[in-house]
């Protein structure tokens, strides 16, 4: 489907109030699935944030750090948000100076002499890819969520120091057909003509898109193409919009080209005969399932949160396995719920993807690394940390010798997304985890997902029934009071008012107008009571 007219695109994100979840564009999703996460952890302390020194103007009822509306009936210097807990007053500092050392780099590159192991891609210009039309809300993905990464990466002393840039390109037209259909290609080819557009409600462009979306699949094809050839040992692309949601023919749900999908055959066009990605982002990437469906050289292993299909974009339950002769090279690890951690996780890597991964034996590990089922995140509502994100890619190092390459898809809490980058990177660059978690105890929830996929997986995988025989005992453990699930191991959630039916699906715009209606008539009954 080529990219609507600007009009188009308002319209039916308005007249599509009672279509059904299936519908639901990943924007909705902003709205329906509030964080579930706890409102008064340390993030409220926000005396370490500093990522522009250029301050990035939101309409002040919004927080800077994940969009979310903010009580503006406080005054703006004491108001925080209820989300993340960011102060009002915050502003993103910090970018200026990776921008000046990031010039620097450019000009210091020499392919032949790199120092580092870790290669590093990315490039300015991906940051004039913004929606254009002026809307009730800020759109969650935004140019902010490089430049906070970026200033994390500098104030840490990775960048320039430990990793070196790569050159950026675009990725050529050849390349992507290799991945997308023609006709997809050139409706995202189609919009640099255009001052905005919109492929679907929430997935925008205007006339930088275009150009943006093929650098950052040049960025990840060339540095899987360079970590295959030995040049780098691992490398991290920090690039934008992200890709797992674009499939063979639509783009969607912020993506516009599939830049995991591009980098795995990059990487096998260089010598890899197999390619392994896991995307950990909290969304399934139902395009590179799709893209890679059917093939035995691409093992595609995803964890997200689910809820029965009700979660964006309803695609990856544990029994989508696999078409066409490759049964079981598609794994899909579906939470039931929001509100999963570190311990669902690794669990979830120790006894579902490592064993497979291991099996499959790799010559090249790609992450869709979103960073959305982070603590705080907006979209997500899960609870994994920094140091979560540092294990399991140290785990993942163990693979393909180490032959390694980060994605970056989404992911739209500021600190969250900053925090867990960076400590991907240390990672990458040879540190080790600062907490690694032995034998993690997951969650109720977490326990029955892993055990559904196990079930599901074995008869492809045969190795899983040892794994199987030892988290089936698992279960005995929350049959006694002790027991830990979600709702016990996580903080006090923050309460949202709100109408049950909005949150179930219907689009704020009547949420709003309700909720204005029904505060009117409440105020008329307290002055009434008044008089």
């Amino acid at each position: 489907m080529g990219a609507q007219s600007n009009h188009n695109g308002s319209l039916n994100e308005e007249e599509e109030g009672e279509e059904h979840h299936k519908d639901t564009t990943l924007q909705d999703f902003y709205f329906q699935h509030p964080n579930d996460t706890d409102s008064d952890s340390d993030t409220d302390d926000d005396h370490d944030w500093q990522p522009s020194n250029i301050p990035f103007h939101l309409d002040d009822s919004f927080c800077i750090n994940c969009t979310m509306r903010v009580d503006a009936t406080h005054s703006h210097s004491h108001s925080s948000c209820k989300n993340c807990g960011e102060a009002m007053a915050s502003q993103l500092n910090g970018y200026e100076a990776f921008q000046s050392q990031f010039l620097d780099a450019i000009t210091r590159y020499n392919a032949s002499s790199s120092s580092s192991s870790t290669g590093f891609g990315f490039d300015e210009r991906m940051l004039l890819h913004k929606e254009i039309e002026m809307k009730n809300h800020p759109h969650p993905e935004r140019p902010d969520r490089l430049q906070a990464i970026a200033a994390s990466l500098t104030e840490a002393g990775i960048f320039p120091e430990k990793c070196t840039l790569i050159p950026a390109r675009e990725i050529t037209r050849e390349e992507l057909l290799n991945v997308h259909s023609l006709d997809n290609v050139d409706s995202v080819e189609q919009t640099k003509n255009m001052f905005y557009s919109y492929f679907t409600p929430d997935t925008y462009a205007n006339a930088f898109s275009a150009c943006a979306a093929k650098l950052a699949a040049g960025i990840c094809a060339d540095l899987a193409t360079s970590i295959m050839s030995g040049q780098f040992k691992n490398g991290f692309a920090l690039v934008r919009p992200p890709g797992h949601h674009a499939t063979i023919t639509q783009a969607m749900g912020f993506c516009l080209h599939n830049n995991a999908a591009v980098a795995a055959i990059a990487a096998q066009k260089a010598g890899a005969r197999k390619v392994l990605i896991v995307d950990w982002d909290v969304h399934h990437g139902n395009g590179t399932q799709e893209i890679f469906d059917g093939n035995k050289s691409v093992l595609y292993i995803s964890l997200h949160r689910h809820e029965g299909g009700n979660f964006y974009p309803g695609t990856g339950a544990a029994v989508e396995v696999g078409t066409n002769g490759a049964e079981g090279f598609s794994v899909n690890i579906p939470w039931s719920c929001g509100g999963v951690g570190d311990r669902d996780y690794i669990f979830a890597f120790k006894n579902v993807v490592l064993p497979i991964a291991k099996e499959f034996a790799p010559d090249m590990t790609i992450i869709s690394a979103g960073f959305d089922a982070a603590r705080g995140d907006p979209l997500g509502g899960c609870d994994v940390t920094p140091a979560g994100y540092a294990q399991m890619v140290h785990m993942l190092t163990s693979l393909s010798d180490g032959k390694l390459l980060v994605v970056l898809e989404g992911g739209y809490n500021l600190r969250s997304i900053s925090f867990s980058a960076t400590a991907v990177v240390k990672v990458l660059l040879g540190e080790k985890p600062e907490i690694e978690l032995e034998d993690p105890m997951p969650s109720k929830e977490g326990l029955d997902s892993v055990l559904q996929v196990l079930q599901v997986q074995v008869p492809y995988w045969p190795v899983l029934s040892h794994h199987y025989a030892i988290v089936k005992p698992f279960l005995d453990h929350f049959s006694s009071s002790s027991a830990i699930s979600i709702g016990k191991q996580t903080k006090k959630r923050p309460h949202y008012t709100g109408l049950f039916w909005w949150k179930c699906g219907s689009k704020r715009i009547f949420f709003e107008l309700i909720s204005r209606r029904l505060q009117k008539k409440r105020m008329m009954k307290h002055v009434k009571g008044m008089r």
